[in-house]
């Protein structure tokens, strides 16, 4: 009988911020993201519309993409609450003080996209306290940093 190979705890949760990006109502990219504190989920978010609206999906429209702005511009074209985002808003801020957040980000294609946090969700998880950042790039490479230290 082979050894199970386990995934290490970044691998693990990278996984599941990749599996709750699969809820993502964004036609154009799908993100993920987890916040997690001494090995335990405190909160998850996926980027899509805020609650009560219209999304992408459902309308089939992505004004960003209509207009071919490309990624990391002319956010407030877009009618959607960010993955980091809706993680913050439905965590403790209690619990997320010192706390990780995992992103992972899929294009439309089912590429991988770059995870690293845009200046608004960074300033967001500076304040929300959490300690670290962990995504993933499209060369497959995984960050580990702080959300202040993130640059562009």
């Amino acid at each position: 009988m082979e050894k199970q190979v386990r995934p290490d705890w970044t691998e693990y949760f990278l996984d599941i911020a990749r599996a709750v990006g699969r809820r993502s109502t964004c036609l154009r990219r799908r993100y993920g993201a987890i916040i997690v504190k001494d090995k335990i989920i405190i909160s998850t978010g996926y980027n899509g519309a805020p609650r009560g609206q219209a999304n992408c999906i459902d309308t089939g429209v992505c004004e960003r993409e209509r207009l071919h702005v490309p990624k990391g511009q002319n956010y407030e074209l877009c009618v959607a609450v960010h993955a980091e985002q809706n993680a913050i808003i439905n965590a403790d801020p209690v619990k997320m003080k010192g706390a990780t957040i995992y992103v992972v980000g899929v294009n439309a294609d089912g590429t991988l996209a770059s995870g690293r946090p845009c200046l608004l969700c960074r300033r967001m998880l500076t304040n929300a306290m959490l300690a670290e950042a962990v995504y993933e790039e499209p060369d497959g490479r995984v960050v580990h940093i702080a959300p202040g230290d993130i640059m562009d």
